[in-house]
């Protein structure tokens, strides 16, 4: 399911540390990692050569860092916008995911500030595993899902059962959030919480895969719920779908779209204290 990963590094946060704790899922041990570096356009050639040789030393640093078998790593060193070079590059290589650091910044601050991660996120197809800079990177053993009736969701619990399949002790946290109006917050876990019908499928796949797995149904905000629950159950990754819900004239309006609402995924990669994969329903 992943066997293509594509690494955006630019020299700070902590995208290459949860690379390198990747590289330890069993599953994932055999998955091409590309990693890329862009250079902004600069106004002189000598500050464009600059720039290409403080790129190539980031390069350097974080494949040393990261202690990769050579045969299965990469580095490409890209000119231009970092928005648009990190999607080209994805599709060139054709990535199954992305990894990206993020500033965690909220909506409006994404568009004055110019946030690369949260561009790409709006324009591509593609899984996105962001990690924000103020959180601490765990080695991955347990993992939450949250779950709904979505087909990005189904994605998400087929990505996280890939990465746990293998890993000895590992657990799966399937929650559900229903929303109400009031925000009280009211949770039910255990065997209970394994009744709720919406879980049914799930567990049959994580049961078929030998993971061990526990239920969890709440009820609140669904966004500051989800954040909650990771938060409560110390999961080392959170994965979440991400339905594409722009019509296919607004795909390339960005900035505008990430002005109207607030959706789910926006308020969780923002709030989340662990690291997030976004999930979209792929074509």
């Amino acid at each position: 399911m992943i066997n293509k990963i594509l690494l955006a590094v630019s020299g700070l946060g902590h995208a290459e540390e949860m690379m390198k704790m990747l590289a330890d899922v069993p599953s994932l041990k055999e998955a091409k990692v590309s990693v890329l570096h862009v250079v902004p356009k600069q106004n002189s050639s000598d500050l464009m050569t600059q720039k290409w040789e403080e790129g190539g030393k980031i390069l350097a640093n974080a494949i040393q860092y990261l202690k990769l078998d050579p045969t299965n790593v990469s580095s490409i060193l890209r000119e231009g916008d970092p928005k648009l070079i990190v999607s080209q590059v994805a599709d060139e290589i054709d990535a199954n995911l992305i990894i990206m650091g993020s500033r965690g910044l909220k909506r409006l601050q994404s568009i004055l500030k110019n946030s690369v991660s949260q561009y790409v996120f709006q324009l591509s197809s593609r899984p996105m595993l962001l990690v924000k800079d103020d959180i601490y990177v765990k080695r991955i053993n347990r993992v939450m899902v949250a779950i709904d009736k979505s087909d990005a969701a189904e994605n998400c619990l087929d990505m996280a059962l890939f990465l746990l399949r293998d890993i000895k002790g590992s657990e799966l946290v399937l929650t559900n959030v229903a929303k109400n109006a009031t925000g009280k917050i009211s949770e039910t876990s255990g065997t209970s919480a394994e009744d709720n019908p919406i879980f049914a499928n799930a567990i049959t796949k994580t049961k078929t895969q030998g993971i061990q797995y526990r239920c969890i149904t709440s009820s609140g905000k669904p966004g500051e719920e989800i954040c909650r629950l990771a938060d409560s159950n110390n999961v080392d990754l959170l994965l979440l779908g991400s339905p594409d819900r722009r019509p296919s004239i607004a795909k390339n309006l960005v900035d505008i779209d990430r002005l109207i609402g607030a959706s789910l995924s926006d308020y969780v990669r923002v709030n989340a204290t662990c690291p997030v994969m976004l999930v979209r329903t792929l074509a």
